[in-house]
């Protein structure tokens, strides 16, 4: 016999033979294979029913003593003198060579296990042996084959809502596979974006390392151009990047996601908080992905986890018949596509979105450039909208245009000749005579920069203030005598001489070097108000 039991599970077999269980019941019972357990019945003399058979049937003739180890072999012609035993039967065949039909998994038994070993599930282990071992059978073959091995759970009721053609699509994030991070070298997690349709279940699964309002909205353009077309709602949770203040009845949707649906004729709808049923097509298509195709891979790049993610997609997802329509998707796919809505004929320009305090030189900062607001917002918020071409100001109550410049260099000032104020303002005037009181060289330097620059010059009379507060106002009241002496009026000179001062005052040969830096710097900053001036006149 080629499965030999222990004492124990035999005698529980012997025992549930004695009650009348057919094979099958003992099988699901013990574990123990129906022809093993079937064996050791008539090596006992125990009647082994046959399925279907309700004690219509006698018993089953004994068999012939089995031989174990233990168990010495009788003699050929020994003649059986118990009346209760009838005339012996065949000899039980227990050998795995008999009729049984092998699996035609049985060969891939090692990349199967492996695969179950590494999380992933019968449907991504079958499309692995088609695509890359050449297998040849369906997939109900590999799908037995792993039950066998993992039974599987009872899935839970789910509701299923129904929409129109074109009506709504549903957008989240999940986890996405480990791919290695070119910066550091390592593997990184990466987040996955999917959109799915709600009518058709086409999807759109995109990678990425990072996400911001920026990039959400990138990719929600991104998934509408793949689908040749937008749609009317779009249902998601309650992520920073989409929704500022969760409120199932008035939500604050963030500015630049709100700007890109309304581009593309779509209007969100964020769920109630913890409430995924709500969104349970796209919670089905991220756990569709993270189950079956990326599942236990690793990627060195992300292109290269991108480009195996749209062939999966393509072969596998598109082609598919789903479970609930039971359809396939790319037909349904093909009814809805007429019923999107058309694209705009340009993308829409992502912008980042901001809070500035306009300052006393009537100018916000973005990105280390200054940008001049309308009179009369010296020290209010506004709001600040910028991309690589341009920064538009808003006003932050009713979200009116303020102002609209192009984008400067860093360092940089965009002034419109209608916010120069005409005579200089009160808060100016203020911070004038703040540095007269810190030091008469201090006020005449601060008058010269004002003079020559006008508002511009503001944040440099703040800081030549700074100045007398680190190093002392006699130490920079000294220096700004030197700057008035040399005819620099700038407050870079000043900063640098504080900075290379020495005990003795210096001498000539030692100054040169600055005057020279100075004498290049201020040729840059009449070159750069000459192009502001040029770019003003366009």
């Amino acid at each position: 016999m080629s499965n030999v039991l222990s004492d124990e599970k035999k005698q529980q077999i012997l025992a549930l033979g004695k009650l009348g269980w057919p094979l099958r019941r003992i099988e699901q019972f013990t574990g123990v294979r129906r022809e093993t357990a079937g064996a050791y019945l008539k090596a006992a003399g125990i009647a082994v029913r046959p399925p279907g058979a309700w004690g219509r049937l006698a018993p089953a003739k004994p068999a012939k003593e089995v031989t174990t180890d233990s168990d010495p072999p009788r003699p050929v012609n020994e003649v059986i003198t118990d009346p209760d035993i009838s005339k012996p039967a065949n000899e039980v065949i227990t050998d795995s060579r008999r009729s049984r039909s092998v699996s035609a998994c049985e060969p891939y038994r090692e990349i199967i296990e492996l695969g179950l070993d590494r999380g992933r599930n019968a449907m991504a282990i079958w499309q692995d042996l088609v695509s890359q071992y050449g297998f040849d059978r369906g997939y109900q073959s590999v799908k037995r084959f792993v039950h066998k091995i993992s039974p599987s759970q009872v899935p839970q009721a789910r509701p299923v809502i129904v929409t129109a053609p074109g009506e709504e699509c549903q957008v989240d994030y999940g986890r996405g596979p480990m791919v290695r991070d070119p910066q550091s070298g390592k593997y990184r997690r990466t987040r996955l974006f999917v959109l799915t349709l709600g009518y058709s279940r086409k999807a759109v699964r995109l990678l990425v390392f990072r996400s911001s309002s920026r990039i959400w909205a990138e990719l929600h353009e991104k998934a509408f151009r793949r689908l040749g077309g937008s749609l009317r709602i779009v249902v998601l949770d309650n992520l920073r990047e989409g929704v500022l203040t969760p409120d199932i009845y008035d939500p604050t949707l963030n500015p630049l996601y709100r700007d890109l649906l309304a581009h593309y004729g779509a209007v969100a709808m964020p769920c109630r908080i913890k409430d995924p049923d709500r969104k349970g097509k796209v919670e089905a298509g991220v756990g569709h992905a993270q189950r079956t195709p990326l599942k236990g891979l690793r990627f060195e790049s992300l292109d290269e986890a991108q480009a195996y993610l749209d062939h999966w997609e393509a072969r596998w997802a598109d082609t598919r018949i789903h479970g609930t329509t039971k359809r396939q998707v790319a037909a349904m796919f093909a009814e809805e596509k007429p019923a999107l809505l058309p694209l705009p004929i340009e993308p829409f320009r992502c912008y980042q979105y901001g809070e500035r305090t306009v300052h006393l030189d009537g100018c916000v900062e973005v990105e280390a450039a200054y940008y001049s607001a309308p009179p009369g917002w010296i020290g209010r918020r506004v709001h600040v909208q910028s991309d690589e071409w341009q920064v538009r100001i808003l006003d932050p109550k009713t979200g009116q245009l303020l102002r609209e410049h192009l984008r400067q260099k860093r360092g940089w000032h965009r002034i419109k000749q209608e916010d120069r104020p005409v005579r200089t303002p009160l808060s100016t005037s203020q911070l004038l005579w703040r540095a007269g009181k810190a030091g008469s060289h201090i006020g005449a330097l601060c008058q010269a920069i004002h003079s020559r620059l006008g508002q511009v010059g503001v944040r440099r009379i703040l800081g030549v203030l700074s100045l007398a507060k680190k190093f002392g106002a006699a130490v920079v009241d000294d220096a700004c005598a030197a700057a008035l002496e040399m005819g620099i009026h700038e407050y870079r000179f000043v900063r640098r001489y504080l900075e290379r001062r020495p005990q003795v005052p210096l001498t000539l040969h030692q100054v040169d070097p600055l005057i020279r830096e100075l004498v290049h710097y201020r040729e840059l900053i009449h070159q750069k108000a000459k192009e502001q001036e040029n770019d003003e006149s366009d």
